[in-house]
């Protein structure tokens, strides 16, 4: 059947194209027909067959020939998938056929039911008419009955009532009706009509004007659909009997069952109950939950083996026993082994590991109190990941870590209910299960990314697990009965604290990581980076050396970052190419040297360019924060004639351009103090830039930079190139607080900046600066926006 698809819309535009042509096509010659081309439908004279029609052309034919009362030509296409087709795409022998019904549904579809007449062939297709219309040549047959046609039409009924047998549910009607014909034509014609085969088949049988070569191919389809019915009963009644046999065996071993219970033998389906018995038994559950798992065993005991409930009862009740509820490891509290642990593993990170002795000592004098829930929140490559192992190695304690990035659903985190199929414990209880200790040290890695889905909300279903008043009744939805997680440490990971939920974040206590500086990250290398790279590329330390100038190098031309992570790429790089040589044969050792460096890695990354670039007046060096750290970032400032417009451009975010609009509003209501003529404000357009133009940009810290940026514009004196600062500015022109300090005064070191000017109220943050970089830099605190000219400016 074809199956054509058409909108109400655009029926109601065919209709109104139809109305306007109605008066314009000339008449139809009696001798022609509509066509009506169809994509996989072949109508046999003889047939009544309904139609579904959508396509333009084919709405107005069928229109035309209601109208008109005339018969309609269906010809099958050539390429069912053309979708409007030319002449030279349709067959040239179809059916002509009077239309019995039309009606259009209220869905804009159009139906038809026609009864085939008559074959005809295509002569020649007319123009002028919005659907095609041709000229026709109908086919008279002669049914004359030779003994041969008769033979042939005796073996397609036969045939043709064999394959009927062979359907399932076929109307015993068929049958009668194949029965009843007479003419040799009109039967080839009924049972190609009825005939599951191509319409590409159907039409080869549609074109043979012999009765004797259609019967013969009509018969030779028979014969191929009987053989596939044939086989396909065999295959169905041999799935009959898999069946019956399933059921016959399942009966045999309920009564073999029932004859070793008599006798009192053990079968397999017993060793299997014994076996989860013992387990409950030593799983030493909670009261409560030895009832609920008991009681589970007994229905297990009383269910049948082929029963679709039976597996799936016994993988809980095996989740059920293998769960932590009673086995935990002895806490092997020494707060000086703890710190020798700590201090091997780690480099820096004083707070951190004092925070982490502080937790053990309280342990230690008070064994029955909640864990905490710690929050490692850091640029990437600073050492969160394993701090957690080496809190677990320092305490004696099981770890185990659960990846958060990406987990949009909150059965990740509960699991799903046990009567879905294929239902697993959340991501919880699976680390319980594979720490094998209630007092596990638990790793929630990068709680930052977690996302929020249609499924749930995993963020929410945390707020249960890291809640020390909470979490020892934690009910997962698939083993449906409390777990006390009270005796976990858990300790979780993020970038950035930004993303986390509120009321997430309340139930953690934040612990920032800052990032290295250069000379943490050189002791960093020697004492641990080094000696993982040379077991990592199959070196002796005797067969490379890598000096400690060659290690800054590495630092400063090649790597910038907050954490330790790509440089220990590069070192890995590095000895890769001395283990190619050493594979060689090439040389026994090599050492090396900061000149070495430039044929290994080519040339230098990264270049000192603030001098470079804050040469000229109107650029000043801000500090930004970022998810992976601290940046230097520069603010640059053009003055062009014009009327007084501000153009920005560098992406920036809302906060961020009103910062510059308060910092031209600054600057020209202190032109006075600056030396600045009023009117050259009016007679000129201000352009605020920020490079890096494709990387976003927002928040109010870069206020000063602005303000410095654009007084340097105005007085034509070029900002110190030592000088970076940051601060957020008022209309009054006083510089407010912001946040990052640390990671903004690591980036500026990390830069070349000798001075950093910073608000006058972040002072307490010093303390948070690691000494090594407070040492190497100056501080300049700000209260106004004078103080950050007058520290910033070149003088005249």
């Amino acid at each position: 059947m074809e199956m054509e698809q058409a909108t109400p819309a655009a029926n109601a535009t065919a209709d109104e194209t139809r109305r306007e042509k109605e008066s314009v096509f000339p008449p139809i010659p009696e001798d022609a027909l509509i066509i009506l081309p169809t994509r996989n439908l072949v109508l046999f004279p003889g047939l009544v067959m309904p139609i579904n029609v959508g396509r333009e052309a084919s709405v107005a034919a069928v229109q035309e020939a209601v109208r008109s009362k005339r018969r309609i030509g269906v010809v099958l296409q050539q390429n069912a998938a053309t979708e409007n087709p030319t002449p030279a795409d349709l067959h040239e022998v179809g059916t002509a056929a009077a239309i019995v019904r039309y009606l259009t549904t209220p869905d804009g579809t159009h139906h038809l039911v026609c009864q085939g007449q008559q074959r005809f062939r295509i002569v020649k297709f007319l123009d002028g008419y919005p659907f095609p219309v041709a000229r026709v040549e109908l086919a008279h047959e002669t049914d004359t009955i030779t003994p041969e046609i008769e033979a042939r039409m005796i073996q397609v009924k036969e045939r043709a009532v064999e394959a009927l047998e062979l359907i399932p549910q076929a109307p015993a009607e068929l049958a009668v009706a194949v029965q009843e014909i007479k003419l040799p034509g009109v039967l080839a014609d009924f049972i190609a009509g009825l005939m599951d085969i191509q319409p590409e088949e159907k039409q080869s049988v549609l074109e043979t004007a012999d009765s004797q070569r259609r019967l013969d191919m009509i018969l030779s389809h028979l014969l191929s659909r009987i053989e596939v019915l044939r086989l396909s009963r065999e295959i169905s009644d041999q799935t009959q009997e898999r069946l019956a046999k399933s059921q016959r065996d399942m009966l045999l071993r309920e009564q073999l069952k029932t004859i070793h219970e008599q006798l009192g033998d053990g079968e397999e389906g017993g060793s299997e109950i014994a076996e989860l018995t013992k387990a409950v038994d030593e799983a030493k559950m909670p009261e409560e939950v030895d009832q609920h798992a008991r009681k589970e065993l007994k229905r297990l005991e009383r269910m049948q083996e082929g029963s679709g409930e039976y597996p799936m009862l016994r993988t809980y009740l095996e989740w059920l026993t293998e769960v932590p509820w009673s086995k935990s490891t002895e806490d092997h509290i020494d707060i000086a082994r703890a710190r020798e642990v700590l201090n091997d593993d780690h480099f820096g990170l004083d707070k951190v590991k004092r925070r982490i002795l502080e937790y053990l000592a309280v342990r230690k004098l008070n064994p029955q109190g909640k864990s905490p829930i710690l929050c490692f929140v850091g640029p990437p490559g600073v050492g969160k990941t394993s701090l957690g192992q080496s809190i677990a190695k320092a305490t004696g304690r099981k770890f185990v870590r659960v990846s958060l990035g990406g987990i949009h659903d909150e059965a990740e985190i509960r699991g799903h209910r046990r009567t879905y199929v294929g239902a697993l414990p959340g991501n919880i209880m699976q680390a319980m299960r594979r720490a094998g200790a209630r007092n596990c040290v638990m790793m929630l890695d990068e709680i930052d990314k977690l996302g929020h889905g249609i499924q749930g909300d995993p963020s929410a279903a945390l707020l249960e697990v890291l809640d020390p008043e909470q979490n020892s009744t934690f009910r997962d939805n698939y083993l449906a009965v409390p777990f006390d997680l009270s005796k976990v440490m858990f300790i979780c990971t993020a970038n950035v604290l930004d993303t986390i939920p509120s009321p997430l974040r309340d139930r953690m206590e934040v612990i920032e990581l800052p990032g290295y500086t250069e000379a943490e990250k050189a002791e960093i290398a020697r004492r641990y980076l080094i000696k993982r790279q040379l077991e990592a590329n199959g070196l002796a330390p005797e067969q490379c050396e890598l000096s400690d100038a060659a290690v800054h190098t590495i630092i400063v031309d090649y790597t910038r970052e907050a954490g330790v992570r790509n440089l220990e790429r590069t070192i890995g790089s590095v000895f890769r190419h001395v283990a190619m040589q050493i594979a060689e044969g090439v040389a026994q050792k090599v050492t090396i040297g900061p000149n070495e460096l430039r044929g290994i890695l080519g040339p230098r990354k990264f270049e000192n360019e603030v001098a470079m670039r804050t040469s000229l007046p109107g650029v000043a060096t801000g500090l930004a924060w970022t998810p992976v750290g601290g940046d230097v970032l520069f603010i640059e400032a053009s003055r062009t004639p014009g009327n007084g417009k501000l153009i920005l451009t560098g992406q920036l975010g809302d906060v961020m351009k009103e910062s510059a609009q308060t910092a031209l509003t600054l600057v020209k209501a202190r032109s006075a103090e600056l030396g600045v003529a009023p009117e050259l404000f009016e007679k000129s357009d201000i352009h605020v830039h920020v490079p890096a133009g494709a990387i976003p940009k927002d928040g109010p810290s870069a206020g000063v930079a602005m303000f410095t940026a654009l007084a340097s514009l105005m007085t034509n004196r070029p900002v110190r190139s030592d000088r970076a600062m940051t601060g957020e500015i008022s209309l009054r022109g006083l510089v407010l607080p912001v946040g990052g300090i640390k990671e903004k005064v690591l980036a500026a070191l990390r830069a070349g900046i000798s001075t950093v000017l910073l608000p006058a109220r972040n002072k307490t943050d010093l303390e948070e600066i690691p000494e090594d970089a407070r040492k190497q830099l100056a501080f300049v605190w700000l209260e106004t926006v004078s103080d950050a000219v007058n520290a910033a400016i070149v003088p005249k």
